[in-house]
């Protein structure tokens, strides 16, 4: 018997995108869908639990996902060997061998499922349901990522023409979209796609969030908020201003201590006043900001930062962010949304400036 459908999720913002997709079907249609939890790049703690619970979700899985510097046996096919033909070569008989490598740690079989999505197909998985000849829908990795980094094109520079063809031919894997047994490739604003290619099709996040009741809010919260009483008391400050610094897992940790360290002198104060300092560490974002900054509020990070949206009464004087796309932000008085220009003072900007090199 075919089951409905399969999410494969490798961030806490691709299962929250997930739900969100969950809770604008119909309510009949609710609630038969799987997730697949990727353990290869993010730690979800005890979020599988906490989904099994949420009623959103019939079965939650864990996949132990292994990137290609797990098969020792890949490493000899990351040889450039001179020649466009012998790469190729290379890259057909790599492309085949990190999908079968694979699939032992595959918890479902996905032949199974009507609809499967994918969140960042570059990962193994694309390469496995390519080698499984399995068809899937790609969703974008980020909101409005391709906007700034296409990684396809990034990726695949020079003779992209021929790669592309030989993705939709199946004898190498190219990421969103241009693999032959990927349908389509959801994204949230085509307008902004610098590479818009037929696959891609478009589902604002806005469509999808502004249909949601109290009760999908409510859930919401408390599926991706563990302890929502310690983070509303951090919250309750009472200062007047509170200025909400987003982390990101950028450059070295001495280098992104200095970041965030002028980040929070330079956008810290409303007017001369120095406002409450809150910072939401990414979940990849290993720095110590607790250690490091003492003096201010430190959020448990372990969620997307969109489901602040969803606590009543929350509000901040100014958000702070470097890359993280700061659209869907609906609690800020005021966004700052630092970019490129921002992180040419502290890196190469050839490191974070990617579609400029396609």
């Amino acid at each position: 018997m075919m089951k409905e459908r399969i999410y494969v999720c490798h961030t806490y913002y691709h299962v929250y995108v997930a739900c969100l997709k969950e809770f604008f079907l119909p309510k009949e249609e609710q609630g038969r869908a799987s997730l697949v939890l990727s353990t290869m790049s993010n730690d979800f703690g005890n979020l599988k639990e906490r989904a099994e619970q949420s009623g959103i979700f019939e079965a939650v899985y864990l996949f132990e996902e292994k990137n290609a510097e797990f098969f020792p046996k890949l490493q000899k096919y990351h040889k450039d060997r001179g020649n466009i033909v012998v790469n190729m070569l290379a890259r057909i008989r790599y492309t085949k061998l990190l999908g079968r490598l694979q699939e032992p740690y595959v918890p479902v079989d996905f032949k199974k499922y009507r609809d499967i999505y994918v969140f960042c197909d570059s990962d193994p998985i694309g390469y496995y349901l390519s080698y499984k000849k399995i068809y899937y829908h790609a969703v974008e990795d980020g909101l409005n990522c391709l906007e700034t980094y296409d990684t396809a094109r990034y990726d695949n520079r020079g003779h992209f023409a021929l790669k592309a063809w030989m993705a939709a031919h199946n004898l190498i894997f190219i990421q969103n979209g241009y693999a032959k047994y990927c349908l389509d490739m959801e994204i949230n604003d085509k307008r902004i796609l610098p590479y818009p290619i037929d696959k891609h099709i478009e589902q604002p996040r806005e469509e999808l969030t502004a249909h949601l009741t109290d009760d999908d809010k409510n859930v919401l919260v408390h599926l991706f908020i563990e302890n929502m009483d310690e983070l509303q008391c951090a919250l309750d400050s009472g200062a007047e201003d509170k200025v909400l610094v987003l982390s990101e897992p950028l450059c070295d940790l001495e280098t992104r201590k200095r970041i965030f360290t002028d980040i929070i002198e330079e956008y810290g104060k409303i007017g001369e006043k120095a406002a409450q300092i809150i910072i939401k560490p990414h979940p990849r974002d290993v720095l110590d900001y607790r250690k490091l900054f003492p003096e201010h509020i430190v959020m448990y990070g372990m969620f997307p930062m969109e489901v602040m949206n969803f606590i009543p009464g929350l509000r901040f004087k100014r958000v702070v962010s470097v890359f993280t796309v700061p659209n869907a932000i609906r609690f800020a008085q005021e966004i700052v949304y630092l970019g490129e220009d921002f992180m040419d003072r502290y890196e190469e900007p050839a490191l974070h400036r990617q579609n400029e090199q396609i």
